[in-house]
């Protein structure tokens, strides 16, 4: 306090003090009526005051009585952070900032003032800002879970997948959550490919009471319809939406358009995987024609031109696409910003080459023999590496963990340990590539407990742009490269609302599809001669005409001796559940040709890029 307090202020304040501690903050009031407009008011009942206004509802009022303390006590970290908190409530977000800004620094490293203000970024929509900001929250406090959580959910925007399973390990023991904050736990929790801890989150979820309580229900409905559509739960879907009828989003006040949107975005998906393209498109266009948030607007004009697409109506089909990369560079473009330059390179790891000379310098050291080590599954996306990696999860030999980025996460912890990859690789001892296997093994084991004696499937088609890592920890490991005709993988590259601000890049046009398809085959090849890995070709077309055949083929360059069941990866797959990438619905339809020469129906568009792609088109065996 300041000043010399009368008897009187401090009668005041011992009021103020016990009716607070009593939790009647209406008496609280009351007694601050007084003292707003003193000029010598007690800091200590200013605060209480303060307080009390933000509790009850009021603040602006809250703004205002912090704002005094500020000005009186610019050195107080508590004033500011109170600031910025109730500045936050009432969107003066330039107050906030400042308020928050200046708490964090006068109390460096207070974990509840770096998490008010990473709140504050997640609001403003920068991510970045948002994602650093919190993990430092989190960082000085490990336990602080609703900094994990937020910190979670801004790696989560930022593609960050890794970092999102990091913050969230645990969370299927975590007390329940509010309601608000379940919603986000559950969504990327499910996102992750945790379904049951997903469901379970939304289960235990403190409900709010009154009038806000209908609208929250039913955005539980919305969310758990979407987690039972991804995956592949559609009777269950359906049943979860019908609670949740058109008619009734539509009938929605403006204050629950959030509830509209998502509930727009199930049906319309739902719509898309029951064969009902007209319905699906009128409410993508919907979804359009309300604007707002670009990535909505992008993932529902993604939508639109698949079920555009179903229809027939091709020209429409592609002047959504237009649209929705217009939209994605624009969610991109804050993210990163030096790839929308022109000749920048979205790829990075195309930077990363090892030749002839490098190689011959590399120790040898000790390495697990061919069925201890994981079986690589790689090749461009939408090579049919979704398929691939569920014919061999449904055999009792394998299993697989889904989409990760564990080798790339190798790559940071090198960096992190002070060396270069790849140039480092040749001087690694044999205890450091032992700890990096022990690394890549722990992050297997959280994701695929059970794994024991059965081999490891890792799927991740641009790990064809890490061979030298993968080499270097696992030389005698098979990797299989999955082919498609490269128009056909531009074609469904494009049409895929990819989550990667960088792939978002490089999808944006065909010509920086196809230059960036060639430069990864150009550099996979020359590695190839360099390394030459045990690698089988593993080509979409061939497997689709000669499928038993190619079972076969594949079962013999993993030793095993019986491959048969790895040709009821269809019913494993819609038993499985949740499947991370695009294909979560094509890979439970079983084989067919439907995928086979899409392009063509589009050729005009390709027309421009052939040149591009003719001379690795030939070289792969494919033809126009």
């Amino acid at each position: 306090m300041t000043g010399h307090v009368t008897h009187s202020s401090a009668e005041l304040v011992a009021s103020m003090v016990a009716a607070f501690n009593q939790g009647d903050l209406i008496r609280v009031l009351a007694l601050g009526e007084s003292i707003v407009d003193s000029s010598d008011t007690d800091d200590t009942a200013l605060l209480l005051l303060g307080l009390a206004q933000q509790s009850v509802g009021r603040p602006e009022a809250a703004v205002a009585s912090f704002r005094k303390l500020t000005e009186r006590q610019p050195g107080v970290p508590e004033y500011w952070n109170n600031l910025g908190i109730v500045a936050r409530q009432t969107n003066d977000l330039e107050t906030a900032e400042h308020a928050l800004r200046t708490a964090s620094t006068l109390a460096a490293g207070n974990a509840e003032t770096l998490y008010n203000l990473g709140l504050l970024y997640t609001q403003q929509q920068r991510w970045l800002l948002a994602r650093e900001t919190l993990l430092q929250a989190v960082e000085l406090a490990p336990d602080f879970l609703e900094a994990r959580l937020q910190a979670a959910h801004a790696c989560h925007f930022c593609s960050d997948t890794r970092g999102a399973e990091v913050m969230l390990e645990g969370a299927a023991d975590w007390p329940p959550q509010q309601a608000d904050q379940a919603l986000i736990l559950a969504t990327m929790l499910s996102s992750l490919g945790y379904q049951a801890t997903a469901f379970h989150t939304l289960a235990q979820a403190v409900m709010p009471e009154g009038p806000s309580r209908p609208s929250m229900e039913s955005r539980f409905v919305a969310l758990r319809a979407s987690m039972y559509e991804r995956g592949n739960q559609l009777e269950s879907a359906e049943a979860e939406l019908s609670k949740l009828p058109l008619a009734m989003l539509d009938t929605l006040p403006a204050d629950q358009q959030d509830l509209r949107v998502s509930g727009l975005q199930v049906h319309a998906s739902l719509a898309a995987r029951l064969g009902d393209a007209e319905q699906a498109a009128n409410l993508y266009e919907q979804l359009i024609g309300r604007g707002g948030d670009t990535h909505v607007l992008a993932n529902a004009a993604f939508g639109l031109a698949a079920a555009r697409t179903k229809q027939g109506r091709l020209e429409h089909a592609w002047h959504a696409l237009d649209k929705a990369h217009a939209w994605q560079l624009e969610f991109a473009k804050d993210f990163v910003p030096d790839l929308l330059t022109e000749g920048s390179q979205p790829l990075e790891m195309l930077a990363h080459n090892v030749n002839r000379t490098q190689y011959d310098r590399w120790t040898a050291l000790k390495a697990p023999r061919t069925h201890e080590s994981p079986v690589f599954v790689v090749g461009f996306p939408r090579s049919g590496t979704t398929l691939l990696e569920q014919m061999l999860d449904a055999h009792p030999d394998f299993r697989s963990m889904d989409e990760r980025a564990f080798i790339y996460e190798l790559m940071k912890r090198m960096q992190l340990a002070g060396q270069t990859y790849p140039a480092d690789l040749a001087t690694l001892t044999q205890p450091q590539v032992n700890q990096l296997r022990d690394i890549y093994d722990d992050m297997v084991r959280r994701v695929v407990p059970d794994l024991s004696h059965h081999r490891l499937v890792d799927k991740n088609p641009l790990n064809m742009l890490c061979l030298p890592m993968i080499v270097r920890l696992y030389p005698e490991a098979r990797i299989i490269l999955c082919l498609r005709h490269p128009c056909d993988v531009l074609l469904s590259c494009f049409m895929q609302p990819f989550r990667s601000p960088a792939f978002m890049v490089l999808c944006s046009s065909l010509k920086r599809l196809a230059e960036g398809y060639v430069q990864s085959f150009e550099q996979w090849y020359r590695h190839v001669e360099v390394f030459a890995p045990r690698v089988l070709e593993w080509r979409y077309e061939s497997v689709v005409s000669r499928f038993d055949d190619h079972v076969a083929r594949l079962g013999q360059f993993l030793d095993l001796e019986d491959a048969s069941p790895m040709a009821r990866f269809a019913e494993h797959a819609r038993a499985k559940g949740y499947i991370s990438t695009p294909s979560y619905t094509q890979v439970t339809e079983g084989i067919h040709a439907k995928a086979v020469n899409r392009w063509h129906a589009y050729r005009e568009h390709f027309e421009p890029v052939l040149p591009i792609l003719r001379p690795m088109m030939e070289r792969l065996g494919y033809h126009e």
